[in-house]
């Protein structure tokens, strides 16, 4: 089951500055405050800071559809003619993340938490 995006990830070279902005913009503080990531709760949605983005490749914000099951659904884009970006990772306490690339080149996020 697919439950739409519902984190938004964007690559920043400067994460002290990206946080300042979004900070005012979305008028919180982040809930996740690191050198790999800044995350900021807003309702049901997440945003996003990866210090490393550019770096893994981002050259954009990503939205990450939230799947029950990545594999499966890796599974399915891949036979519908997405390129696979980022195979499936483990990127802590369960959460599972991968990407692909759509026909027209648009990258398109997958999470998987427990």
């Amino acid at each position: 089951m697919n439950h739409g995006i519902k984190t938004m990830l964007f690559p920043v070279k400067d994460a002290a500055r990206a946080k300042s902005l979004f900070g005012k913009l979305l008028g919180i503080e982040p809930h996740v405050d690191s050198a790999y990531y800044v995350g900021f709760k807003v309702g049901d949605q997440e945003i996003g800071l990866l210090p490393n983005g550019h770096g893994t490749g981002m050259s954009g914000p990503v939205g990450y559809f939230r799947v029950d099951d990545i594999k499966k659904t890796l599974d399915t884009l891949v036979e519908e003619g997405a390129q696979v970006l980022q195979p499936i990772k483990d990127v802590g306490r369960g959460a599972m993340v991968a990407s692909v690339k759509d026909a027209d080149g648009n990258p398109i996020g997958l999470l998987q938490t427990p």
